[in-house]
Protein backbone atom coordinates (compact mmCIF):
# COMPACT_ATOMS: atom_id res chain seq x y z
CA UNK A 1 0.00 0.00 0.00
CA UNK A 2 2.54 2.17 0.58
CA UNK A 3 4.11 2.33 -0.62
CA UNK A 4 7.95 2.78 -1.90
CA UNK A 5 4.06 4.63 -4.16
CA UNK A 6 1.89 6.26 -7.81
CA UNK A 7 -2.51 12.87 -19.69
CA UNK A 8 -4.18 12.14 -22.62
CA UNK A 9 -7.45 10.16 -23.00
CA UNK A 10 -8.64 7.09 -23.72
CA UNK A 11 -8.57 7.21 -27.69
CA UNK A 12 -12.24 6.18 -28.79
CA UNK A 13 -15.32 3.84 -27.28
CA UNK A 14 -14.02 1.06 -29.75
CA UNK A 15 -10.05 1.09 -27.69
CA UNK A 16 -11.95 0.77 -24.89
CA UNK A 17 -14.31 -2.00 -25.69
CA UNK A 18 -11.35 -3.44 -26.58
CA UNK A 19 -9.88 -2.93 -23.69
CA UNK A 20 -12.80 -5.03 -22.05
CA UNK A 21 -14.17 -1.44 -20.28
CA UNK A 22 -18.01 -1.20 -20.65
CA UNK A 23 -20.33 1.25 -20.29
CA UNK A 24 -17.27 3.84 -19.82
CA UNK A 25 -18.06 7.77 -20.85
CA UNK A 26 -16.13 8.44 -23.83
CA UNK A 27 -13.10 10.99 -23.91
CA UNK A 28 -11.64 12.50 -26.65
CA UNK A 29 -8.45 12.65 -27.34
CA UNK A 30 -6.07 15.59 -26.97
CA UNK A 31 -2.27 16.57 -26.35
CA UNK A 32 -2.09 19.07 -23.55
CA UNK A 33 -0.18 22.50 -24.49
CA UNK A 34 -0.07 21.49 -28.42
CA UNK A 35 -0.14 18.74 -31.12
CA UNK A 36 0.91 15.40 -29.87
CA UNK A 37 4.85 15.45 -29.99
CA UNK A 38 5.19 18.57 -28.33
CA UNK A 39 8.27 19.30 -26.24
CA UNK A 40 8.23 20.26 -22.92
CA UNK A 41 10.35 22.81 -21.26
CA UNK A 42 13.17 20.44 -19.03
CA UNK A 43 15.41 22.63 -16.96
CA UNK A 44 18.07 21.13 -14.23
CA UNK A 45 16.26 19.78 -11.65
CA UNK A 46 16.99 22.22 -8.42
CA UNK A 47 15.12 20.48 -5.60
CA UNK A 48 16.87 18.77 -2.78
CA UNK A 49 17.64 15.51 -3.43
CA UNK A 50 17.58 15.29 -7.41
CA UNK A 51 19.39 12.84 -9.11
CA UNK A 52 22.96 14.49 -10.44
CA UNK A 53 22.31 15.51 -14.29
CA UNK A 54 18.51 15.04 -14.27
CA UNK A 55 15.64 17.21 -15.55
CA UNK A 56 12.58 18.68 -14.74
CA UNK A 57 9.74 19.73 -16.49
CA UNK A 58 5.68 21.07 -15.94
CA UNK A 59 3.26 18.66 -18.02
CA UNK A 60 0.07 20.44 -17.63
CA UNK A 61 -3.24 17.96 -17.89
CA UNK A 62 -6.83 17.78 -17.93
CA UNK A 63 -8.40 18.07 -15.06
CA UNK A 64 -11.23 16.08 -16.74
CA UNK A 65 -10.30 14.70 -19.70
CA UNK A 66 -14.20 14.99 -20.86
CA UNK A 67 -13.61 18.16 -21.04
CA UNK A 68 -9.83 18.45 -22.83
CA UNK A 69 -10.46 22.44 -23.14
CA UNK A 70 -11.03 22.84 -19.57
CA UNK A 71 -9.58 23.26 -16.21
CA UNK A 72 -5.77 21.44 -16.22
CA UNK A 73 -3.67 20.55 -13.05
CA UNK A 74 0.18 20.43 -13.52
CA UNK A 75 1.85 17.14 -13.48
CA UNK A 76 5.47 17.39 -12.24
CA UNK A 77 8.08 15.10 -14.50
CA UNK A 78 11.35 14.45 -14.52
CA UNK A 79 14.30 12.26 -16.82
CA UNK A 80 17.58 11.05 -16.82
CA UNK A 81 19.13 11.35 -20.29
CA UNK A 82 21.14 8.18 -22.04
CA UNK A 83 24.52 8.51 -21.21
CA UNK A 84 24.88 6.59 -24.56
CA UNK A 85 22.70 8.30 -27.38
CA UNK A 86 23.92 5.64 -30.08
CA UNK A 87 22.44 3.12 -27.49
CA UNK A 88 19.23 4.62 -26.86
CA UNK A 89 16.14 3.21 -27.83
CA UNK A 90 13.44 5.16 -26.36
CA UNK A 91 12.06 5.99 -23.04
CA UNK A 92 11.57 4.15 -19.68
CA UNK A 93 8.70 5.30 -17.22
CA UNK A 94 9.30 4.94 -13.48
CA UNK A 95 5.58 4.31 -12.28
CA UNK A 96 5.08 5.13 -8.50
CA UNK A 97 3.94 3.17 -5.96
CA UNK A 98 1.22 3.82 -3.10
CA UNK A 99 -1.25 5.02 -4.05
CA UNK A 100 0.70 8.09 -3.54
CA UNK A 101 4.17 7.61 -4.50
CA UNK A 102 6.83 10.72 -6.06
CA UNK A 103 8.21 9.47 -8.93
CA UNK A 104 10.42 12.13 -8.93
CA UNK A 105 11.72 10.77 -5.74
CA UNK A 106 12.19 7.56 -7.35
CA UNK A 107 13.70 8.91 -9.94
CA UNK A 108 16.37 10.19 -7.67
CA UNK A 109 16.64 7.07 -6.19
CA UNK A 110 16.77 4.72 -8.45
CA UNK A 111 17.65 6.56 -11.74
CA UNK A 112 21.23 6.20 -12.07
CA UNK A 113 21.19 2.45 -11.00
CA UNK A 114 18.42 2.10 -13.67
CA UNK A 115 20.41 3.66 -16.36
CA UNK A 116 23.88 1.72 -15.52
CA UNK A 117 21.41 -1.37 -15.79
CA UNK A 118 20.03 -0.66 -19.17
CA UNK A 119 23.21 0.19 -20.63
CA UNK A 120 22.33 3.10 -21.80
CA UNK A 121 19.61 2.21 -23.77
CA UNK A 122 17.07 4.74 -22.44
CA UNK A 123 16.12 8.20 -21.12
CA UNK A 124 14.71 7.13 -17.67
CA UNK A 125 11.62 9.15 -16.97
CA UNK A 126 9.24 9.63 -14.16
CA UNK A 127 6.09 11.67 -12.37
CA UNK A 128 4.68 13.11 -9.37
CA UNK A 129 0.97 11.23 -10.11
CA UNK A 130 -1.73 14.59 -9.15
CA UNK A 131 -2.13 15.74 -6.16
CA UNK A 132 1.38 13.80 -5.46
CA UNK A 133 5.18 15.63 -4.78
CA UNK A 134 5.27 18.79 -7.18
CA UNK A 135 1.90 18.24 -8.84
CA UNK A 136 -0.83 19.98 -7.95
CA UNK A 137 -1.77 19.41 -4.74
CA UNK A 138 -4.76 17.31 -3.14
CA UNK A 139 -5.60 18.19 -0.08
CA UNK A 140 -8.72 17.32 2.21
CA UNK A 141 -8.20 19.36 5.26
CA UNK A 142 -7.74 16.09 7.68
CA UNK A 143 -6.94 16.84 11.83
CA UNK A 144 -3.54 16.14 12.14
CA UNK A 145 -4.28 13.12 14.86
CA UNK A 146 -6.35 11.26 12.29
CA UNK A 147 -3.66 11.53 9.86
CA UNK A 148 -1.03 9.47 12.41
CA UNK A 149 -0.56 6.04 10.39
CA UNK A 150 -1.87 4.15 13.44
CA UNK A 151 -5.29 5.67 13.03
CA UNK A 152 -5.43 6.52 9.46
CA UNK A 153 -4.76 2.74 8.94
CA UNK A 154 -7.77 2.02 11.54
CA UNK A 155 -6.27 -0.84 13.44
CA UNK A 156 -9.40 -2.35 15.29
CA UNK A 157 -8.89 -2.10 19.08
CA UNK A 158 -8.69 -4.51 21.55
CA UNK A 159 -11.13 -7.47 20.81
CA UNK A 160 -11.67 -5.86 17.16
CA UNK A 161 -13.20 -3.15 18.16
CA UNK A 162 -14.04 -0.65 15.07
CA UNK A 163 -16.09 1.87 16.70
CA UNK A 164 -13.22 4.39 16.93
CA UNK A 165 -11.89 3.80 13.42
CA UNK A 166 -15.64 4.06 12.24
CA UNK A 167 -16.01 7.71 13.34
CA UNK A 168 -12.47 8.38 12.17
CA UNK A 169 -12.74 7.17 9.01
CA UNK A 170 -16.43 9.43 8.66
CA UNK A 171 -14.48 12.18 9.70
CA UNK A 172 -12.04 11.53 6.96
CA UNK A 173 -14.42 10.97 4.33
CA UNK A 174 -16.88 14.46 5.54
CA UNK A 175 -13.05 16.43 5.25
CA UNK A 176 -12.67 15.34 1.83
CA UNK A 177 -15.65 15.90 0.36
CA UNK A 178 -15.36 19.39 2.21
CA UNK A 179 -12.57 20.78 1.29
CA UNK A 180 -11.09 17.86 -1.35
CA UNK A 181 -12.62 19.89 -4.81
CA UNK A 182 -12.57 18.93 -8.24
CA UNK A 183 -8.54 17.75 -8.02
CA UNK A 184 -9.73 15.16 -4.92
CA UNK A 185 -12.79 13.94 -7.25
CA UNK A 186 -10.28 13.84 -10.22
CA UNK A 187 -8.14 11.45 -8.57
CA UNK A 188 -8.46 7.35 -10.17
CA UNK A 189 -6.03 5.39 -11.81
CA UNK A 190 -7.63 5.75 -15.04
CA UNK A 191 -7.24 9.16 -14.81
CA UNK A 192 -2.84 8.16 -14.04
CA UNK A 193 -2.96 5.94 -16.84
CA UNK A 194 -4.15 8.56 -19.21
CA UNK A 195 -1.32 10.98 -17.62
CA UNK A 196 1.01 8.72 -18.52
CA UNK A 197 -0.09 8.51 -22.13
CA UNK A 198 -0.26 12.17 -22.29
CA UNK A 199 3.34 12.35 -21.08
CA UNK A 200 4.21 9.55 -23.75
CA UNK A 201 2.96 12.07 -26.20
CA UNK A 202 4.76 15.07 -24.47
CA UNK A 203 8.30 13.25 -24.71
CA UNK A 204 7.40 12.83 -28.78
CA UNK A 205 7.53 8.97 -28.26
CA UNK A 206 6.04 6.49 -30.33
CA UNK A 207 5.85 3.98 -27.40
CA UNK A 208 7.09 3.89 -23.79
CA UNK A 209 9.28 1.26 -21.54
CA UNK A 210 8.20 1.03 -18.67
CA UNK A 211 8.91 -0.24 -15.37
CA UNK A 212 5.74 0.03 -12.69
CA UNK A 213 6.38 -0.56 -8.86
CA UNK A 214 3.70 -2.34 -6.37
CA UNK A 215 0.50 -0.23 -6.73
CA UNK A 216 2.74 1.04 -9.73
CA UNK A 217 2.12 -2.19 -11.04
CA UNK A 218 -1.83 -1.70 -11.32
CA UNK A 219 -1.51 1.64 -12.60
CA UNK A 220 0.83 0.11 -15.29
CA UNK A 221 -1.38 -2.86 -16.13
CA UNK A 222 -4.22 -0.19 -16.77
CA UNK A 223 -2.27 1.83 -19.14
CA UNK A 224 -1.56 -1.24 -21.15
CA UNK A 225 -4.91 -2.29 -20.92
CA UNK A 226 -6.38 1.35 -21.77
CA UNK A 227 -2.95 1.70 -24.74
CA UNK A 228 -2.21 -1.47 -25.10
CA UNK A 229 -0.67 -0.34 -28.92
CA UNK A 230 1.12 1.99 -26.69
CA UNK A 231 3.73 -0.03 -24.74
CA UNK A 232 7.10 -1.66 -26.02
CA UNK A 233 8.69 -3.75 -23.21
CA UNK A 234 6.50 -3.41 -19.96
CA UNK A 235 7.65 -4.58 -16.38
CA UNK A 236 5.60 -5.42 -13.52
CA UNK A 237 7.13 -5.54 -9.97
CA UNK A 238 5.17 -6.65 -6.87
CA UNK A 239 1.81 -7.04 -8.38
CA UNK A 240 -1.43 -7.15 -6.19
CA UNK A 241 -4.58 -8.64 -7.63
CA UNK A 242 -6.58 -6.58 -10.09
CA UNK A 243 -10.12 -7.90 -9.53
CA UNK A 244 -12.08 -4.73 -10.93
CA UNK A 245 -14.93 -5.83 -8.49
CA UNK A 246 -12.52 -4.85 -5.26
CA UNK A 247 -9.31 -3.26 -6.50
CA UNK A 248 -7.74 -1.74 -3.40
CA UNK A 249 -9.91 -3.33 -0.75
CA UNK A 250 -8.91 -6.22 -1.99
CA UNK A 251 -4.88 -5.35 -1.58
CA UNK A 252 -5.67 -4.11 1.73
CA UNK A 253 -7.39 -7.45 3.02
CA UNK A 254 -4.29 -9.51 1.04
CA UNK A 255 -1.90 -7.95 3.79
CA UNK A 256 -3.11 -9.88 6.12
CA UNK A 257 -1.81 -12.95 3.87
CA UNK A 258 1.20 -10.88 3.17
CA UNK A 259 2.26 -10.59 7.16
CA UNK A 260 1.99 -14.21 7.81
CA UNK A 261 4.22 -14.96 4.75
CA UNK A 262 6.97 -12.55 5.54
CA UNK A 263 7.19 -12.79 9.26
CA UNK A 264 8.98 -16.00 9.38
CA UNK A 265 11.63 -14.43 7.68
CA UNK A 266 11.99 -11.67 10.30
CA UNK A 267 11.49 -14.80 13.16
CA UNK A 268 14.55 -16.49 11.53
CA UNK A 269 16.55 -13.32 10.99
CA UNK A 270 15.67 -12.52 15.24
CA UNK A 271 16.79 -15.65 16.36
CA UNK A 272 20.13 -15.91 14.63
CA UNK A 273 23.05 -16.27 16.63
CA UNK A 274 24.93 -13.52 14.61
CA UNK A 275 22.32 -11.33 16.55
CA UNK A 276 24.30 -11.86 19.88
CA UNK A 277 22.65 -9.81 22.84
CA UNK A 278 20.33 -8.89 20.31
CA UNK A 279 18.34 -11.86 19.59
CA UNK A 280 15.03 -11.96 20.35
CA UNK A 281 14.54 -15.96 21.03
CA UNK A 282 16.64 -19.09 20.55
CA UNK A 283 14.45 -20.25 18.08
CA UNK A 284 12.82 -19.25 14.90
CA UNK A 285 9.38 -20.76 15.90
CA UNK A 286 9.36 -18.77 19.51
CA UNK A 287 9.37 -15.39 17.81
CA UNK A 288 5.77 -15.29 16.52
CA UNK A 289 4.06 -16.20 20.00
CA UNK A 290 6.67 -13.95 21.58
CA UNK A 291 5.53 -11.38 19.66
CA UNK A 292 2.04 -11.98 19.90
CA UNK A 293 2.16 -12.11 23.55
CA UNK A 294 3.88 -9.01 23.46
CA UNK A 295 1.10 -7.24 21.37
CA UNK A 296 -2.19 -8.88 23.56
CA UNK A 297 -0.36 -7.13 26.84
CA UNK A 298 0.45 -4.06 25.27
CA UNK A 299 -3.38 -3.94 24.19
CA UNK A 300 -4.09 -4.73 28.15
CA UNK A 301 -1.23 -1.97 29.64
CA UNK A 302 0.41 0.15 27.16
CA UNK A 303 3.78 1.48 27.87
CA UNK A 304 4.60 4.79 27.64
CA UNK A 305 7.80 6.33 25.69
CA UNK A 306 10.16 8.51 27.78
CA UNK A 307 11.08 10.88 25.07
CA UNK A 308 7.64 11.58 24.19
CA UNK A 309 5.63 10.49 26.97
CA UNK A 310 3.17 9.15 24.56
CA UNK A 311 1.89 5.31 24.50
CA UNK A 312 3.29 2.17 23.03
CA UNK A 313 -0.08 0.21 22.21
CA UNK A 314 -0.29 -3.13 20.79
CA UNK A 315 -1.68 -1.57 17.85
CA UNK A 316 1.32 0.66 17.37
CA UNK A 317 3.88 -2.41 17.96
CA UNK A 318 1.84 -4.09 15.21
CA UNK A 319 2.19 -1.60 12.62
CA UNK A 320 5.92 -1.25 12.85
CA UNK A 321 6.01 -4.99 12.47
CA UNK A 322 4.19 -4.82 9.14
CA UNK A 323 6.27 -2.20 7.80
CA UNK A 324 9.63 -3.98 9.43
CA UNK A 325 8.07 -6.90 6.62
CA UNK A 326 8.66 -4.64 3.67
CA UNK A 327 12.79 -5.41 3.50
CA UNK A 328 15.35 -6.90 5.82
CA UNK A 329 16.91 -3.90 6.40
CA UNK A 330 13.97 -2.48 8.31
CA UNK A 331 14.13 -5.41 10.89
CA UNK A 332 15.73 -3.93 13.24
CA UNK A 333 13.04 -1.57 13.86
CA UNK A 334 11.04 -4.10 15.06
CA UNK A 335 13.73 -6.02 17.17
CA UNK A 336 14.65 -2.98 19.15
CA UNK A 337 11.01 -2.07 19.91
CA UNK A 338 10.71 -5.72 21.28
CA UNK A 339 13.70 -6.05 23.10
CA UNK A 340 13.18 -2.45 25.11
CA UNK A 341 10.08 -4.12 26.39
CA UNK A 342 11.08 -7.37 26.62
CA UNK A 343 13.96 -6.00 28.89
CA UNK A 344 12.34 -3.13 30.90
CA UNK A 345 10.74 -3.81 34.23
CA UNK A 346 7.69 -3.30 35.47
CA UNK A 347 5.63 -0.41 33.49
CA UNK A 348 9.15 1.65 33.56
CA UNK A 349 9.27 4.62 30.34
CA UNK A 350 10.72 3.15 27.06
CA UNK A 351 14.01 4.73 26.81
CA UNK A 352 13.78 3.36 23.27
CA UNK A 353 12.94 6.61 20.36
CA UNK A 354 9.23 6.29 19.65
CA UNK A 355 8.32 5.49 16.30
CA UNK A 356 6.00 6.63 13.51
CA UNK A 357 5.64 10.30 15.44
CA UNK A 358 5.17 12.27 12.43
CA UNK A 359 1.45 12.18 10.68
CA UNK A 360 1.17 11.66 7.63
CA UNK A 361 0.95 14.80 5.25
CA UNK A 362 -1.86 16.23 4.21
CA UNK A 363 -1.30 15.16 0.23
CA UNK A 364 -0.58 11.40 1.32
CA UNK A 365 -3.84 10.87 3.24
CA UNK A 366 -5.66 12.76 -0.12
CA UNK A 367 -4.03 10.99 -2.69
CA UNK A 368 -4.67 7.66 -0.90
CA UNK A 369 -7.90 8.52 0.16
CA UNK A 370 -9.04 9.40 -3.00
CA UNK A 371 -7.76 6.82 -5.49
CA UNK A 372 -8.56 3.78 -2.91
CA UNK A 373 -12.41 5.57 -2.88
CA UNK A 374 -12.33 7.07 -6.36
CA UNK A 375 -11.93 4.03 -8.51
CA UNK A 376 -14.23 1.34 -7.19
CA UNK A 377 -17.60 1.75 -4.62
CA UNK A 378 -17.07 0.09 -0.93
CA UNK A 379 -19.64 -1.17 1.21
CA UNK A 380 -21.39 1.43 3.41
CA UNK A 381 -22.47 -1.43 5.93
CA UNK A 382 -20.59 -0.71 9.10
CA UNK A 383 -21.93 -4.42 10.19
CA UNK A 384 -20.19 -6.15 7.26
CA UNK A 385 -16.64 -4.89 8.51
CA UNK A 386 -17.53 -5.53 11.95
CA UNK A 387 -17.68 -9.75 10.81
CA UNK A 388 -14.78 -9.25 8.07
CA UNK A 389 -12.65 -7.74 11.06
CA UNK A 390 -13.83 -10.66 13.44
CA UNK A 391 -13.15 -13.61 11.06
CA UNK A 392 -10.07 -12.02 10.04
CA UNK A 393 -8.17 -11.28 13.27
CA UNK A 394 -9.16 -15.33 13.69
CA UNK A 395 -7.41 -16.31 10.49
CA UNK A 396 -4.62 -13.87 10.87
CA UNK A 397 -3.31 -13.05 14.69
CA UNK A 398 -0.60 -10.90 13.20
CA UNK A 399 -2.60 -8.20 11.53
CA UNK A 400 -5.61 -8.54 13.91
CA UNK A 401 -8.16 -7.18 11.71
CA UNK A 402 -6.20 -4.22 10.14
CA UNK A 403 -6.70 -5.27 6.70
CA UNK A 404 -10.36 -6.25 6.53
CA UNK A 405 -11.63 -2.73 8.51
CA UNK A 406 -13.47 0.39 7.57
CA UNK A 407 -11.95 3.05 5.50
CA UNK A 408 -13.04 6.27 4.39
CA UNK A 409 -14.85 4.79 1.75
CA UNK A 410 -17.42 3.49 3.30
CA UNK A 411 -19.04 7.41 3.94
CA UNK A 412 -17.77 8.47 0.27
CA UNK A 413 -19.64 10.86 -0.84
CA UNK A 414 -19.35 10.65 -4.61
CA UNK A 415 -19.50 7.49 -6.44
CA UNK A 416 -16.69 6.09 -8.93
CA UNK A 417 -17.38 8.15 -12.28
CA UNK A 418 -16.14 4.78 -14.18
CA UNK A 419 -16.29 1.38 -13.83
CA UNK A 420 -12.58 -0.37 -12.46
CA UNK A 421 -10.64 -1.31 -15.45
CA UNK A 422 -11.07 -5.26 -16.16
CA UNK A 423 -7.47 -6.27 -17.02
CA UNK A 424 -7.37 -8.84 -19.69
CA UNK A 425 -5.34 -11.18 -22.04
CA UNK A 426 -5.63 -8.69 -24.95
CA UNK A 427 -2.31 -6.66 -26.07
CA UNK A 428 0.60 -7.51 -27.59
CA UNK A 429 2.83 -10.37 -25.46
CA UNK A 430 5.40 -7.68 -23.99
CA UNK A 431 4.69 -7.98 -20.10
CA UNK A 432 7.84 -9.28 -17.63
CA UNK A 433 6.71 -9.68 -14.09
CA UNK A 434 8.61 -10.29 -11.36
CA UNK A 435 7.69 -11.17 -7.47
CA UNK A 436 8.88 -12.40 -3.94
CA UNK A 437 7.46 -15.43 -2.71
CA UNK A 438 6.90 -13.71 0.44
CA UNK A 439 5.85 -10.24 0.21
CA UNK A 440 3.91 -8.52 2.97
CA UNK A 441 2.39 -5.92 0.96
CA UNK A 442 1.53 -7.77 -2.42
CA UNK A 443 1.48 -11.23 -1.23
CA UNK A 444 2.34 -13.92 -3.98
CA UNK A 445 -1.51 -15.01 -4.44
CA UNK A 446 -2.22 -11.79 -5.82
CA UNK A 447 0.55 -11.70 -8.47
CA UNK A 448 -0.68 -14.98 -9.30
CA UNK A 449 -4.13 -13.14 -9.83
CA UNK A 450 -3.05 -10.36 -12.02
CA UNK A 451 -0.59 -13.25 -13.97
CA UNK A 452 -4.21 -15.30 -14.49
CA UNK A 453 -5.51 -12.43 -16.01
CA UNK A 454 -2.73 -11.12 -18.20
CA UNK A 455 -3.00 -14.35 -19.78
CA UNK A 456 -0.49 -14.88 -22.77
CA UNK A 457 1.10 -11.35 -22.78
CA UNK A 458 3.01 -11.87 -19.56
CA UNK A 459 5.60 -14.42 -18.33
CA UNK A 460 6.61 -14.11 -14.33
CA UNK A 461 9.56 -14.61 -12.39
CA UNK A 462 9.54 -15.90 -8.57
CA UNK A 463 11.80 -14.66 -6.33
CA UNK A 464 12.20 -16.93 -3.03
CA UNK A 465 12.75 -13.88 -0.87
CA UNK A 466 10.90 -11.80 1.52
CA UNK A 467 10.06 -7.93 1.38
CA UNK A 468 8.20 -5.99 -1.08
CA UNK A 469 10.18 -5.14 -4.65
CA UNK A 470 12.57 -6.57 -6.53
CA UNK A 471 14.43 -5.38 -9.32
CA UNK A 472 17.46 -3.46 -8.25
CA UNK A 473 16.40 -3.99 -4.39
CA UNK A 474 16.54 -7.20 -2.98
CA UNK A 475 20.29 -7.90 -4.54
CA UNK A 476 18.88 -11.02 -6.42
CA UNK A 477 21.44 -11.51 -9.25
CA UNK A 478 19.31 -13.40 -11.28
CA UNK A 479 15.97 -11.89 -11.07
CA UNK A 480 17.96 -8.13 -11.69
CA UNK A 481 19.54 -9.83 -14.82
CA UNK A 482 16.25 -11.10 -15.99
CA UNK A 483 14.23 -7.43 -15.91
CA UNK A 484 17.82 -5.74 -17.36
CA UNK A 485 17.85 -8.18 -20.24
CA UNK A 486 14.42 -7.97 -21.10
CA UNK A 487 14.52 -4.20 -20.71
CA UNK A 488 17.86 -4.12 -23.08
CA UNK A 489 17.31 -6.93 -25.58
CA UNK A 490 13.59 -7.85 -25.27
CA UNK A 491 14.10 -11.11 -24.51
CA UNK A 492 11.87 -12.36 -21.98
CA UNK A 493 13.07 -15.66 -20.04
CA UNK A 494 10.62 -18.61 -19.65
CA UNK A 495 7.66 -18.37 -17.68
CA UNK A 496 7.12 -19.70 -14.06
CA UNK A 497 11.53 -18.79 -14.12
CA UNK A 498 12.39 -19.33 -10.20
CA UNK A 499 15.19 -17.04 -9.12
Amino acid sequence: MRSRSRAAMIVALSVAACAGVVSAPAYAAAAPGGSPGSSLKWHPCTAEGSAPGSECATLPVPLDYRKPSGATVDIAVSRLRSERPRARRGALLLIPGGPGGSGVRELARQGEKVREATKGAYDVVSFDPRGVGGSTAADCGVDETDRRMVGFRAWPGPGGDISEGVARARRVAEACDRNGGAVLRSLTTRNEARDIESFRKALGEKKLSAVGTSYGTYAGAVYAQMFPERTDRWVLDSSGDPDPSRVVRGWLANMAQGAEDAFPDFARWAADPARGKDRLAGRAEDVRPMFLAMAAELDRKPRTFKDTGRPLTGNLLRQVMQLSLYGSERYPDLATLMLAVRNSSGSAPLTVAEPLTEPLSQRDVAVFAGIVCNDVAWPRDVASYERAVAADRARHPLTAGMPATITPCAFWKDEPAEKPTRITSRGPSNILMVQNLRDPATPYAGALKMREALGDRARLVTVDAGGHGVWLDTGNACSDRAVSDFLVSGKRPADGTAC
